[in-house]
């Protein structure tokens, strides 16, 4: 009898039509559509910069929505897990817990001083929850965010995000927020004046979902003085901007803000673990110390969690990964500036960016998802905006080689390059 082996291949094209199955028959038929469009390709493996699929192909990851700021499976944030998994990776949240509170002292060792009160948790938009509670718990009861701004999507947070089409299916909102434009001091100022000691702000200092919107120079430190003029709280929204993405280990440091509380999230982990932490003043945080039972998590402060914040923090400090982003930026930022002017001049708005945080705005939404697309087919994996859908995000870990960026530009060129191919052809087949 003859026996015919499945080549590797064939193995790797049946395990994904399989799991697009499973994707459509128990996640998302929309997020089936939106990998088929990527090849179905399956990410199986990752390490550092980079990630591999199930065919055994590698793809520079500079995407991840901010998380990787240290690459994947870190050796240091790695040693630290896989010893608190060995040993107590869950505990009862009765007893006192040693993981917790060193990871709490590390993480406001990094943070601007003043801020050394700290609730752990899983997302970003839990940690924004967090810092909304504490507002309101506070007297503030109502909350000012900006336009283009991004705060995740869980009720309290998604009232905080403005935008239309995912607030709309889950109206009625929390009550009571405001949208003002981003980098606008008079209306803030006005809203202000009209409701003294009533009024949270919550801001980002780049809006990285809005589409790497960078505010104007002493915007962030006038929203603090104004706050502090008419009696605020303001919440920085840090869970993608911090822990070492804008080259500072915070965007509140750029201008030296002290903000009631400051979200951080994404990197926190490691790149690892699912963590976000609102982090607060004493004064701020004084209904939480009240009642240790008035704002709770079943899994905030977890200890395996807890040791990849401590990996995590160690990495950035040891490997001096805050002075790598900003050098890597300020390599990146005016080699896409100049290959996308030279090779779609017609096609792209602008490219900004600070630190490893980089959009490239095209003129429209569908070449935006074609850029990603070509990105891909050489290679990278980028990142869409969700409230910025013509701009296409790059957030590539610290830890890229010369040879990682050297790979990195050159796939942006060849990429740019298809994409003016494609646009060309776009009439021809009446779109």
């Amino acid at each position: 009898m003859t026996v015919i082996q499945e080549s590797p291949a064939a193995s790797s094209a049946d395990a994904e039509a399989e799991v697009l199955g499973l994707y459509r028959a128990h996640l998302s038929k929309g997020r089936a559509t939106l990998a088929e469009l990527f090849g179905s390709h399956m990410e199986v493996a990752s390490e550092g910069a980079w990630l591999t699929t199930s065919d055994g192909e590698r793809f520079l990851n500079a995407g991840g929505y901010g998380v990787f700021v240290m690459g994947a499976r870190h050796p240091i944030v790695m040693e630290e897990v896989e010893r608190q998994l060995r040993t107590h990776p869950t505990a009862t949240r009765i007893l006192l817990e040693p993981t917790v509170a060193r990871a709490a002292e590390a993480l406001v060792s990094v943070l601007p001083a003043g801020l050394d009160r700290v609730h752990f948790a899983l997302s970003g938009a839990e940690a924004v929850e967090t810092g909304l509670k504490l507002a309101r718990a506070g007297g503030f009861k109502r909350t000012v965010s900006m336009r283009g701004g991004y705060h995740g999507k869980t009720l309290g947070a998604l009232s905080a995000t403005a935008k239309e089409v995912y607030q709309r299916p889950f109206r009625p909102l929390v009550p009571d927020f405001l949208h003002l434009p981003f980098g606008d001091a008079d209306a803030l100022e006005a809203e202000l004046a009209a409701h003294p000691g009533e009024v949270c702000v919550i801001l980002e200092p780049v809006q990285g979902e809005g589409g790497v919107i960078i505010p104007p120079k002493g915007y962030l430190k006038r929203v603090e003085e104004l706050v502090r003029e008419y009696d605020g709280f303001l919440i920085l929204d840090e869970v993608q901007s911090g822990f070492g993405r804008l080259g500072e280990w915070w965007g509140a440091d750029i201008e030296g803000v002290l903000p009631d509380v400051l979200l951080a999230g994404k990197a926190l982990g490691g790149g690892v673990m699912p963590v976000s932490a609102a982090v607060a003043t004493r004064k701020a945080f004084r209904p939480f110390d009240k009642d240790p039972y008035v704002h709770t998590a079943t899994f905030s402060g977890q200890p395996v969690l807890m040791a990849a914040v401590q990996g995590a923090i160690r990495a950035v400090k040891e490997e001096r990964l805050v002075t790598r982003a900003l050098d890597l930026g300020a390599r990146l930022l005016p080699a896409i500036t100049e290959i996308a002017q030279r090779n779609i001049p017609d096609l792209v708005v602008d490219v900004r960016g600070r630190g490893l945080l980089i959009g490239v705005e095209l003129v429209e939404a569908g070449l935006a998802g074609e850029l990603l697309i070509e990105l891909f087919n050489h290679g990278v994996v980028a990142n869409h905006s969700m409230n910025g859908s013509s701009v296409v995000r790059f957030t590539p870990p610290a830890v890229l080689s010369d040879t990682d960026v050297d790979f990195l530009l050159n796939s942006f060129d060849l990429a740019t390059r298809d994409l003016v191919r494609g646009a060309a052809k776009m009439p021809e087949g009446g779109n």
